[in-house]
């Protein structure tokens, strides 16, 4: 992500990183091929959460799997831009990946709307701490869209009213 190829590309010995062709393809990018602890737990428990995100978030809600490979490489590509786009991550601190990669202010530290008119202002609120935009007792609107009109790719938001 630096603009750096890998040193090393980490993965399980499944057959497919485990074969002559991948070891070929790694040894013309001069990228050393590395494997996580055989049989234990979390060794590779970054790429293992994504593909679990990426099979429950983004496969199997679908209706119908497209069976073309442009037509899936596409959903695959929606999907890929929401997770990093748009989806809070718990790792990290409720960032997208792709604030904390552009180094963007998280949407979670930016001021806040407070809908209890007796709140006090200066009140802390769940980690991160944002402060209060506007008046305390704002009414607001939950907003939910979804992207590219797939309703298991949601995109929140909240929406003053009057």
């Amino acid at each position: 992500m630096s603009g750096r190829k890998p040193q090393y590309n980490v993965s399980d010995k499944g057959p497919q990183f485990w074969c002559p062709r991948f070891k070929g393809w790694c040894k013309s990018r001069n990228v050393r091929p590395r494997f996580g602890a055989v049989g234990q737990h979390g060794s590779i428990a970054v790429i293992e959460r994504f593909i679990k995100s990426l099979k429950t978030e983004c496969v199997a809600p679908l209706p119908l799997v497209p069976l073309d490979m442009g037509g899936m490489a596409a959903e695959l590509r929606l999907c890929i831009d929401w997770y990093n786009g748009d989806r809070p991550h718990e790792f990290l601190g409720g960032k997208t990946p792709d604030e904390v990669y552009y180094r963007r202010k998280a949407a979670n530290t930016k001021p806040r709307v407070e809908p209890r008119a007796g709140w006090p202002r200066e009140s802390l609120c769940a980690a991160p701490q944002a402060p209060v935009r506007g008046p305390c007792g704002t009414h607001a609107e939950l907003v939910i869209k979804f992207a590219a009109s797939r309703e298991h790719l949601p995109l929140i938001g909240l929406k003053r009213t009057a």
